[in-house]
């Protein structure tokens, strides 16, 4: 079965990422956690702490099935409770304020009523916004996308500006990246392609998030770069307890709590009222939090 073949590549691509992290890393391992889901199925929770490089990260996958909630038949408009999906998702923190946080996910699901589609995105976070490295990461995405559909990236790209958006702080996330979500069969495109495009992105995050890694990972830092780190933390957890869709999803279908929030950081601050020093380097990471910047083609 198609589902079969779908949960057995996300199987392999958490094995084959975590090892890339934990060689990145040089200091820690991944602990994992078998769990089960009440309904069917289960996954592997994997955490990584204090390493040399990460102070927390997470590569979950899921392979669960069941009933939706009436609530979230309605918000999927979805007539048939009965649903399947499997995906990996990826949160890490780095110690160092100098190294971005990052996030992927990569997902299937098949609805009660016979459609499936595929979902994902990837997105950096940077305490400090270097602009080199965040075109360099934009076109490592861009390329991936292009592979596949020349409409892909300035169409997932627009997507993730707008979906890792805090709307209540009127500003992005981070530097943004990919998101695309219901990627389904369609007259032109077959749900094997989508999948052929699904497994590119996976793949791709690896290279991309420790090249930026490795550039920073060395670099000093200040105790007031660190506090800054702390805040910009806590607007990564808004974002996750507000918006997620994936963090709404385990919390509305059962899903084990600890899994859903290995997306959190150990650490973070929350300061009344904070505003950066007029002509910072913090106040200069705030003007590229916007959405619709051409990081591709922006002058570093």
């Amino acid at each position: 079965m198609f589902r079969e073949e779908v949960e057995a590549f996300f199987r392999k691509f958490q094995d084959d990422l975590c090892q890339a992290l934990e060689t990145c890393d040089g200091g820690a391992t991944f602990k994992e956690d078998i769990w089960e889901h009440e309904q069917g199925g289960g996954g592997r929770s994997r955490v990584i702490e204090n390493g040399n490089v990460l102070e927390k990260g997470g590569v979950n996958f899921s392979a669960v099935q069941g009933q939706l909630s009436p609530q979230f038949l309605k918000m999927l408009e979805m007539p048939d409770p009965n649903f399947f999906a499997t995906g990996v998702s990826v949160v890490l923190h780095p110690h160092s304020p100098m190294v971005p946080i990052t996030h992927m996910n990569v997902r299937y699901f098949e609805a009660g009523n016979g459609k499936a589609w595929f979902g994902g995105g990837i997105d950096l976070t940077p305490i400090y916004v270097d602009l080199k490295q965040a075109r360099e990461f934009h076109l490592a995405l861009k390329a991936v996308c292009d592979k596949h559909h020349p409409s892909y990236y300035p169409e997932f790209k627009k997507w993730a500006d707008d979906y890792f958006y805090n709307v209540h702080r009127q500003e992005t996330r981070g530097v943004g990246g990919i998101f695309f979500d219901r990627l389904m069969a369609t007259d032109e495109i077959s749900l094997e392609e989508r999948f052929a495009f699904v497994k590119d992105v996976a793949y791709a995050f690896a290279p991309a998030y420790t090249a930026i890694v490795n550039q920073n990972r060395d670099l000093p830092y200040t105790e007031q770069q660190k506090q800054w780190q702390l805040i910009r933390r806590g607007r990564y957890v808004e974002f996750n307890l507000v918006y997620d869709r994936g963090t709404k999803f385990g919390l509305m279908t059962g899903g084990r709590i600890e899994s859903i929030l290995m997306s959190l950081p150990q650490h973070a601050s929350w300061v009344y009222n904070h505003q950066p020093e007029p002509g910072s380097t913090e106040e200069q990471t705030l003007q590229y939090l916007k959405k619709d910047i051409d990081w591709v083609n922006l002058e570093a």
